[in-house]
């Protein structure tokens, strides 16, 4: 049994080998030892990882991003393939007045390619917008990450446009596509 069987856990079943727990501090240790394992390849796209220093910095993010969720402010999902951590998807920002969602996630380096991002989004997206917390929602991401953008125009997203020098990464400003899908509930 892990800690986490102990806790409130919302999951979403997105099929039989894949389901989404949400955020609780007892996945400390295995959400720090996954970013720790793909650091590199992380900070590719992202520049929080090189701040992910030890399991207590894992310990605040889960316990902040917790409140957040549960508040609904924010949606954070551990990604679990056959009961293995693998990654996150999440809803950074919520702002509930326009039910607009921006979007989030992450993949072991191990599992790309295989679809899931793709299918973990969809899952969480299809849940808050068929509860009509969700209407909008919008991914932005480095016009250079040729991975997320695929993943947004996979998932039915628009290109809406282009942000010149909106995300600093790797000591360089880089344009950002941002990618905007309407789900309206069912």
């Amino acid at each position: 049994m892990r800690d986490s069987d102990n806790w409130p856990d919302d999951v979403i079943t997105v099929d039989e080998n894949i389901a989404l727990h949400s955020i609780h501090e007892s996945h400390a240790d295995e959400i720090f030892a996954l970013v720790q394992k793909n650091k590199a390849w992380l900070q590719t796209a992202m520049d929080w990882p090189q701040y992910v220093i030890s399991v207590e910095d894992s310990r605040k993010m889960a316990q902040g991003n917790y409140i957040l969720h549960h508040r609904g402010f924010a949606k954070m999902f551990l990604i679990r393939l056959n009961g293995n951590m693998i990654g996150v998807v999440s809803f950074n920002q919520i702002e509930p007045t326009n039910k607009t969602a921006y979007i989030g996630y992450w993949l072991d380096e191990n599992v790309l390619g295989q679809g899931v991002i793709s299918r973990a989004l969809d899952a969480v997206m299809q849940k808050y917008a068929n509860e009509g917390l969700v209407r909008r929602f919008v991914i932005k991401c480095i016009v250079s990450n040729t991975a997320s953008n695929r993943v947004a125009q996979r998932n039915g997203f628009a290109l809406e446009g282009r942000l010149k020098q909106a995300e600093y990464l790797n000591g360089e400003f880089h344009d950002q596509n941002i990618y905007g899908r309407i789900i309206e509930k069912l």
